[in-house]
């Protein structure tokens, strides 16, 4: 039996593993505004070049224990559908990214949280606290405040901002399907699934949709091998393990500091200021991870 020393230590690694991971795919939004290819073909070589690292990875390491093999078609199926939510969130979000402002995209996108919350109560009938709920809206406020206030959400193309809706949501339906898989089956393999999934799902649309499908320069190569092993295997793989420890919910809500990371980048690489506004949302954003951690 595992007693509660232990469990407390998994659960601080995980949230170490959880915000780490956060900190990897807050670089996502430079790699694709940077990216010589268009938003489709981004999301593919995304998930296709993160491929590489995974198969070598459970190439030279041990199966992990514990964990069941998919066997049947039901346990396959189950396996491919963070990938086809996954593949929904990179479409619609590198879209976004394109069709209206890189604040209002993020803004809008990290607003997974509450379709997570409400799909864990609908779903699982999940127990939500009003302490719960009060740090995800001061967390909320924090990502306004962040991204210029309420008036922000006003200055991007309207479409842009409602394709950045859309995949928030399906992003809250790879962490639900990710959440309740990882009870069953390891992170490589998930992990594996998932992204094979995604990219079979991605090919055809970017084949269909856009003219440009591979990079010209060794940058534009670069820029996508980043994405793809950054902020992909690295940065979904540790959430992935963090989901096994950690509620759904409250690990959505941690990924809010995506926003309060991607700023600090856009800072170092692109020059964009960060002001008085920018810094006061991202203690309002940590304030309110530290008030759900505690619901």
């Amino acid at each position: 039996m595992i007693d509660t020393s232990t469990i407390a230590s998994r659960s601080r690694i995980a949230l170490a593993a959880l915000l780490l991971g956060s900190i990897c795919i807050s670089g996502s939004p430079i790699f694709v505004r940077l990216s010589e290819v268009g938003p489709m073909a981004t999301g593919f070589w995304r998930v296709a070049l993160a491929l590489l690292p995974l198969v070598l990875w459970t190439r030279i390491t041990p199966p992990a224990g514990g964990f069941a093999r998919p066997t049947t078609g039901s346990d396959r199926f189950l396996l491919a559908l963070p990938g086809i939510f996954l593949a929904g969130d990179l479409a619609t979000w590198h879209l976004a990214l394109y069709m209206t402002s890189v604040a209002n995209a993020t803004l809008i996108a990290n607003m997974a949280p509450i379709f997570v919350t409400l799909g864990s109560w609908l779903l699982f009938r999940a127990h939500v606290s009003r302490v719960f709920v009060a740090g995800l809206a001061l967390a909320t406020v924090g990502i306004i405040t962040l991204k210029g206030g309420p008036a922000a959400l006003g200055n991007g193309d309207v479409g842009g901002d409602l394709m950045a809706l859309l995949a928030a949501a399906f992003y809250a339906g790879y962490i639900l399907t990710i959440g309740r898989l990882r009870s069953r089956f390891s992170t490589m393999t998930i992990m594996l699934w998932s992204t094979c999934s995604a990219a079979v799902c991605l090919l055809p649309v970017t084949l269909m949709f856009e003219e440009g499908f591979f990079p010209v320069t060794l940058f534009g190569w670069a820029i996508l091998l980043g994405l793809a092993l950054l902020s992909h295997a690295a940065g979904q793989g540790l959430i992935a393990y963090a989901l096994a420890f950690l509620p759904p919910a409250f690990s959505s809500l941690t990924l809010l500091l995506q926003p309060v990371a991607a700023a600090l980048l856009a800072w170092m690489v692109l020059n964009e200021p960060v002001g008085m506004l920018q810094a006061i949302g991202g203690v309002i954003v940590l304030t309110g991870i530290m008030v759900a951690r505690r619901g």
